[in-house]
């Protein structure tokens, strides 16, 4: 399988670990292989080095050069609309759900389970008559065959 997220001047990272973990920013220069210098002016991530071990890299580029100033960073990022970019994507939506599901109360918890449970009941009711009626329909048919089967019969004598 072939690498397609590479660490790159313009890519942006979701940082998953220390002071600004959860938010995005821009890849602005590459100080070693295990560290990164970026920039988040439309996020809230001041200019600053980052281990790559905390951050994951997303699909999305900006065109800037290296070490570019914070300003461009901020032109090109609203030039992309990667924020809109990502409030739409499938990651930015599972971190959203999980940190909901996270900071639920007591009686949310509970609304939840009860509204699950009413949910699979209803599910449960309705295979069950779906297997009804493929079992009636079976019936159906086995009778309406061996009913031929009679017919034949009793034309052969």
């Amino acid at each position: 399988m072939l690498f397609k997220r590479f660490v790159e001047v313009g890519r942006v990272a979701y940082i998953a670990d220390g002071p600004y973990a959860g938010k995005i920013c821009a890849i602005v220069d590459i100080i070693t292989q295990t560290s990164v210098l970026v920039d988040g002016p439309c996020s809230d991530v001041p200019r600053h080095a980052i281990r790559l071990n905390q951050a994951h890299l997303t699909d999305y580029t900006i065109n800037i050069g290296r070490g570019v100033s914070t300003k461009s960073v901020r032109k090109n990022w609203e030039a992309e609309k990667i924020n809109e970019k990502w409030s739409s994507s499938n990651w930015a939506k599972r971190i959203e759900a999980r940190h909901k599901r996270s900071n639920l109360t007591d009686f949310e918890r509970f609304k939840v389970q009860k509204a699950k449970q009413s949910r699979n009941d209803i599910l449960r009711r309705a295979l069950i008559s779906a297997k009804l009626t493929a079992s009636k329909k079976k019936s159906v048919l086995r009778s309406r065959a061996k009913v031929q089967q009679i017919k034949s019969k009793a034309a052969k004598k």
